[in-house]
């Protein structure tokens, strides 16, 4: 009896060290073969896809425009958290992507804007500007003046290269620059955007590479976005797009030479005004474009066909230029993700036949979402308003003056922020703190500012939950600001048509986050998940190390056993 018991345990031992030697890939010296399914390898690519300015709304109010093989087959075959977050302020392009590949926030990264006062240059600097390097592709050599250098952390591109010693290859391709650059992180393959000026051609920077490389060189050979200069109408019969607003409104901008924000748009009448090949950017086609792009890539890259995991970081651009210039409830914004869905799809179907279904995985998120235009909301009766950053300089120069005798007290507002000039602080007998306090009073007086945080309290405490959380993880102390202020709701520094981004209200922060392929579950989740979760649960999906500076947690829920 005691023997049978043993047999019996030693052969259920036995069956369970199968089992997880099944779903353990084999060392380079083992000697051991094991099984292993496509569903539990690591994957051959992973595609990051940010969509900029993209609303979690969008994936539903346009459902039933969207194909089967685009947004839905992700929907439907892969993982979609629902109430997924940014965790910081500002909701930026640049810190945006930044996040997403680094796993942490502007507090520890260092991109803290788009654009941000250098206090110590008295100076704007350009989160991807570096003048160390020129251009590559192009005669103009201050568009490849760019690299990654300001970001202070490393990504997941970089994690990749660093554990596969540098067989693993990263591109970083998008219309923006810093939508190329930050995600493809330091060490990077290359990363290349889009320069309209002259032939429409895609460019690099000398810090990647001195040449384009030839596939690069024969797509920008063959005019791609030539057929792209034609007249944009809606993909389907505009009276049917009910899930937007009006054609016919005051509440969006238009094109220079067009007296309206009414389809069509004739391109090539319109592009000697716009820009040339940049008028593409604002259109759905700058997306299609950037497809194409990307699909080159895949090929002339040969992304995905080996062993080793490559990371191809795409990032679609013109969804922020049409959001920005006719706002996110317009026609042009329905019609231009009616065209993403199937530029998706496209993609899909490419990876499906250039690296295999199984082989690879997609995360799709955005930097940031948008707000409705004000001046429409406020039309409805909505609370929303319009703010100027230089009537509040005007107005707290003449406080201060009032107060301390000084008009020079403030250098720069910018980005929610106050530099105090502290050079004419140490000449008045008050501390910098002191200062802070009174203008947080002062401001807190200020019709359009719902909150005031002082560079004193961000310093010596930390919350948790919140705007003031998100405030302090958005604050750089090296490169922030003396005093941080919070708009109302859907009040915002911008012109009256159009929408923009940048608070941490929920219609800038809640954006999708998709995954879909290769070590996937199939589900969804509505716990609240936050941009910084994406870098490690991707790192953990590839059994590498996560970036650096990573505050975010997997979420385990996503991944396959």
């Amino acid at each position: 009896m005691k023997r049978i018991i043993v047999l019996s345990i030693l052969s259920i031992f036995c069956i369970q060290c199968i089992s997880v030697k099944q779903k353990v890939k084999a060392t380079p010296n083992s000697k051991t073969a094991t099984v292993q399914s496509t569903t539990t390898a690591t994957p051959k690519l992973v595609v990051g896809i940010i969509v900029d300015q993209m609303r979690y709304d969008y994936l539903t109010q346009f459902e039933n425009k969207y194909s089967e093989g685009g947004f839905k087959r992700m929907l439907r075959e892969g993982f979609n958290c629902k109430n997924n977050h940014y965790n910081y302020i500002p909701t930026y392009t640049g810190p945006g992507h930044a996040s997403v590949y680094t796993g942490t926030t502007p507090q520890n990264h260092g991109i803290i804007a788009n654009d941000w006062y250098n206090k110590a240059e008295k100076e704007f600097a350009y989160c991807a500007f570096d003048d160390a390097y020129v251009s590559v592709g192009v005669a103009d050599k201050y568009e490849g003046k760019m690299s990654p250098h300001r970001m202070e952390t490393t990504t997941i591109s970089d994690q990749l290269r660093l554990a596969t010693q540098q067989r693993g290859k990263v591109i970083g391709i998008a219309i923006k620059d810093r939508g190329a650059i930050l995600p493809a992180g330091h060490a990077a393959n290359g990363a290349y955007w889009f320069y309209g000026k002259d032939k429409g051609n895609w460019i690099t920077s000398t810090y990647y590479q001195n040449t384009l490389p030839a596939w690069v060189q024969d797509f920008n050979a063959s005019d791609a976005a030539e057929k792209y200069i034609t007249t944009w109408n809606t993909l389907y019969d505009i009276n049917t797009y009910t899930e937007s607003g009006a054609d016919t409104n005051k509440f969006e901008g238009t094109f220079k030479g067009k007296t309206n924000a009414n389809f069509p748009y004739d391109l090539a009448a319109l592009k000697e005004k716009n820009g040339g090949f940049d008028i593409l950017k604002s259109t759905a086609y700058g997306n299609s474009l950037t497809t194409d792009f990307a699909i080159a890539a895949i090929k002339g890259e040969q992304l995905g066909k080996d062993a080793t995991p490559d990371i191809l970081a795409l990032s679609y651009s013109s969804t922020d230029y049409v959001g920005h210039k006719f706002g996110v409830n317009s026609k042009e914004i329905q019609d231009t993700y009616i065209r993403l869905d199937k530029d998706i799809e496209r993609l899909l179907a490419t990876l499906d036949a250039e690296v295999g279904k199984g082989n690879y995985t997609i995360f799709l998120t955005a930097d940031h979402a948008a707000v409705h235009v004000p001046s429409y909301l406020k039309s409805i009766k909505i609370p929303a308003g319009y703010f100027s950053n230089s009537s509040l300089k005007k107005h707290l120069e003449a406080f201060l003056k009032t107060r301390y005798g000084s008009e020079n007290l403030i250098e720069n507002i910018s980005n929610g922020q106050i530099f105090l000039n502290h050079e004419e602080v140490q000449r008045l007998p008050v501390s910098a703190t002191a200062i802070e306090n009174v203008l947080q009073r002062e401001l807190l007086a200020y019709d359009q500012i719902a909150k005031v945080y002082t560079r004193t309290t961000l310093q010596s405490g930390e919350f948790s939950t919140g705007i003031a959380a998100s405030i302090q993880k958005g604050f750089n102390q090296k490169r922030s600001g003396d005093v941080c202020f919070v708009l109302k709701p859907s009040t915002i520094s911008y012109g009256r048509t159009g929408s923009t981004h940048g608070s941490g209200f929920n219609y800038d922060t809640h954006v999708p986050l998709l995954f879909y392929g290769n070590g996937i579950q199939q589900g969804t989740t509505v716990r609240r998940t936050v941009i910084t979760d994406i870098a490690p649960t991707i790192s953990v999906l590839l059994d590498i190390a996560f970036p650096n500076g990573a505050t975010g947690n997997p979420i385990e829920e996503v991944l396959k056993d």
